[in-house]
């Protein structure tokens, strides 16, 4: 995750280009990340929501959503467009959600980012039963000839089965279902270079050559753009959808003095702290809002035999980090 980090946060400084360019999603691959139907009402942890393209068409469906991204820059946007969405600063490693709390988590277009063996079992603790986890990812058509061109200028996209590998592999999760839809955005001169400019892999090259594959980019709209009617970007949008498998709780402990094996069983809830940057709105009813207390950690199950006996004397040890 070192070496991807710099690309990863490289989205804020070009947060105005990166909502001008990049493309929305039809309505109908929202309804299917949020289970298939067109219905509202659930409620939907969006994580590297960015500047909200996918966050308004949830919106849009009725669904209850709190919106994460990892820097403020880019949920300042989002906050223009939806000032009644709820928003945190936070990272998918870190979650500000208390346990079963949401019937969808969403990654649109920023799954390949995360630390997946930190970020997966944070996505499986705040699903509730039989929730699920849904990504989605635009790829630009190539089977079109003046997109192949594009695609020699940008670099070729990473294939769909590495992007979704930690997935396919977790044990957190069944076997994902998937979907495909297809989808043009309109460029025009302008908009093309907020898309280009906009991807990590131009916006952190080195001034010069980042004007030199801009102006490579215009030869190519010159060439095949149609004026002041620009031209349509096909994509195909690429959707997965993973139920959470049932956790397995520690079972609690009716009194002191049990033997290693039957711990207290902690909620483990994190509630939203002034750490997180949640803005300032009321919580909705599934959040546990705990101030500054931070979360207690069950450290009786995780301590060595000698330290829980069976006699009175015995010391109950809780790690209040």
């Amino acid at each position: 995750m070192s070496d991807l980090l710099p690309h990863a946060r490289s989205f804020g400084q070009v947060a105005s280009a990166y909502d001008r360019g990049r493309p929305t999603y039809p309505r109908d691959v929202a309804a299917w990340l949020g289970g298939g139907e067109q219905r509202g009402g659930l409620t939907v942890l969006e994580l590297g929501a960015g500047t909200g393209r996918l966050t308004e068409q949830l919106v849009g469906l009725g669904h209850l959503v709190h919106a994460t991204d990892p820097d403020e820059r880019m949920l300042a946007v989002l906050r223009e467009r939806l000032p009644g969405v709820r928003t945190s600063v936070a990272g998918a490693e870190e979650l500000p959600a208390a346990d079963r709390g949401y019937d969808v988590v969403v990654a649109a277009q920023s799954f390949h980012w995360f630390d997946h063996d930190r970020a997966l079992p944070e996505i499986a603790r705040v699903l509730k039963p039989g929730g699920h986890l849904s990504l989605v990812w635009h790829q630009r058509d190539v089977r079109i000839p003046w997109v192949r061109k594009l695609g020699r200028i940008l670099g070729p996209e990473h294939p769909l089965e590495e992007l979704t590998r930690p997935l396919a592999d977790s044990e957190l999760f069944d076997d994902a279902e998937e979907h495909t839809s297809k989808h043009w955005q309109v460029l025009d001169r302008e908009s093309i270079l907020d898309y280009v400019g906009s991807l990590s892999s131009v916006s952190t090259l080195d001034a010069p050559e980042r004007e030199r594959l801009l102006a490579d980019v215009l030869a190519l709209y010159d060439d095949y753009g149609r004026g002041m009617d620009g031209m349509q970007l096909p994509y195909l949008t690429s959707c997965f959808r993973a139920r959470v498998r049932p956790q397995v709780a520690p079972a609690p402990v009716r009194e002191t003095g049990r033997r290693p094996g039957h711990g207290i069983g902690g909620t483990g809830d994190t509630g939203d702290t002034g750490d997180i940057g949640d803005t300032q709105q009321s919580d909705p009813p599934w959040t546990v809002t705990t101030g500054s207390i931070p979360r207690v950690e069950d450290e009786v199950t995780k301590a060595p035999w000698p330290s829980v006996g069976d006699d009175d004397t015995s010391m109950l040890l809780i790690d209040f980090r």
